[in-house]
């Protein structure tokens, strides 16, 4: 780890009002600059490593808006990272790590196949008596919390479905690269299928290489910077076979992990490769007035929640509301504290529940502020943590991908 980051931190407060465990603990330990001291003490030798501590760090989210608000760009949500990746170098992957980050998230068939007993569980009507009878109640915890957050599935992953090359509308105008998601594929495909139809619509002939893989922030949240690191080497090697002008992602996680392989893997191809990543509102931006014309209206009230990897890791926030605005008819209501976490944060609405459903009923009581009939949100983790949310507070609200407003603007 480098020192010198831990010793940039000023302890100026400034991060204290936007980091989502400090707001419901008020709790120096559980805040951003707490975090960087710990492990500066740690570092120096003054503190010695305990399960308090180790409960302390696990409780960020790394949601890195303290990054956004620290005036020296400290960024204590990735130090954390970092000390978690180096703690899980010197102890190793546990058996449950090694299988699911090494055995399937880089293996995209065995991925899809996985999934096959939730859409039979789904499909068959077991899900709805499991539900109905409070079966889970009986099982642990984590179980009950992951089938809870489980939204319909598609029939399909969408990697089985598209073709690998989709051609252009009308005059071609460039060639870009799909990064299809993980979770986008097996859980939002129709949101990635609206991204490909925008896409091509706008003139690129779009490229989904079949062989892809896993970005590897799952590896990154769970410690393994080795994982990480082969799935960038492979990702860069499949994306650098073709010509392309843009790798265009739809998924915040996503987008936010790819535009870092120039700085997890050495090499001109991993920084040529990232140079290239843009988030889908980043390219639909550089043709309002063309999307425009092709846009229909629509007459509802909507509101944006910035996913944390959109708005603080890569600094996106103008596009997907400016692109929303283009949409005659729609009403926006722009939301209090928009870029607020969720909760979600990967799997930390699974091993933190109580505080990610606090962090969550915050976003809620927004979203029902804003009196909007649909949420859009362009992140899986999001869009997960806030369905379920809806669902349980307030179902009349309807949950939206940027890229599923715009599509069906265009075909209404």
């Amino acid at each position: 780890m480098d020192y010198v980051k831990l010793i940039n931190c000023m302890r100026c407060g400034m991060c204290l009002p936007s980091c989502p465990t400090y707001k419901e603990t008020f709790l120096e330990t559980a805040s951003p600059r707490g975090r960087v001291a710990l492990i500066r003490k740690l570092q120096e030798g003054e503190l010695d490593q305990s399960e308090r501590l180790l409960e302390f760090l696990s409780l960020c989210l790394d949601c890195q808006a303290c990054a956004s608000a620290c005036p020296c760009g400290v960024n204590a949500g990735e130090l954390v990272a970092e000390f978690t990746c180096e703690k899980k170098s010197e102890s190793g992957l546990g058996f449950m790590e090694e299988l699911i980050l090494r055995k399937l998230v880089p293996h995209p068939d065995l991925l899809e196949t996985s999934m096959v007993p939730m859409r039979m569980y789904q499909k068959s009507g077991l899900q709805k008596l499991v539900r109905t009878l409070g079966v889970l109640k009986m099982f642990p915890k984590p179980l009950e919390r992951m089938e809870g957050l489980l939204p319909t599935l598609p029939p399909r992953p969408l990697r089985r479905e598209i073709q690998e090359v989709t051609p252009a509308v009308g005059s071609e105008r460039g060639t870009v690269g799909f990064f299809l998601g993980c979770v986008m594929s097996l859980i939002f495909s129709d949101a990635s299928r609206a991204t490909i139809k925008l896409l091509s619509m706008l003139g690129y002939r779009v490229i989904t290489p079949r062989n892809q893989v896993c970005c590897g922030a799952p590896n990154m949240l769970g410690g393994d910077l080795e994982g990480l690191k082969e799935a960038a080497h492979t990702n860069v090697d499949i994306f650098g076979g073709y010509s392309v002008d843009y790798i265009v992602t739809d998924c915040g996680g996503c987008g936010a992990e790819l535009k870092k392989y120039g700085h997890h893997i050495e090499g001109e191809a991993a920084a040529a490769f990232s140079s290239k990543v843009r988030d889908i509102s980043q390219v639909l931006a550089l043709h309002t007035e063309e999307l425009h014309a092709k846009l229909k209206p629509l007459q509802q009230k909507v509101t944006y929640h910035d996913p944390c990897h959109i708005a603080h890791c890569q600094g996106i926030r103008k596009e997907p509301r400016d692109l929303l605005k283009l949409v005659p008819g729609l009403e926006y209501k722009e939301l209090e504290a928009a870029d607020a976490c969720c909760g979600s944060a990967g799997t930390y609405n699974i091993t933190r529940p109580e505080m990610s459903d606090r962090i969550l009923q915050r976003k809620l009581d927004t979203v029902r502020a804003s009196g909007a009939d649909i949420l859009v949100t362009s992140n899986p983790g999001c869009l997960l943590q806030l369905k379920k949310g809806l669902a349980d507070q307030l179902p009349a609200v309807k949950l939206m991908h940027l890229t599923e407003v715009l599509a069906l603007s265009m075909s209404n």
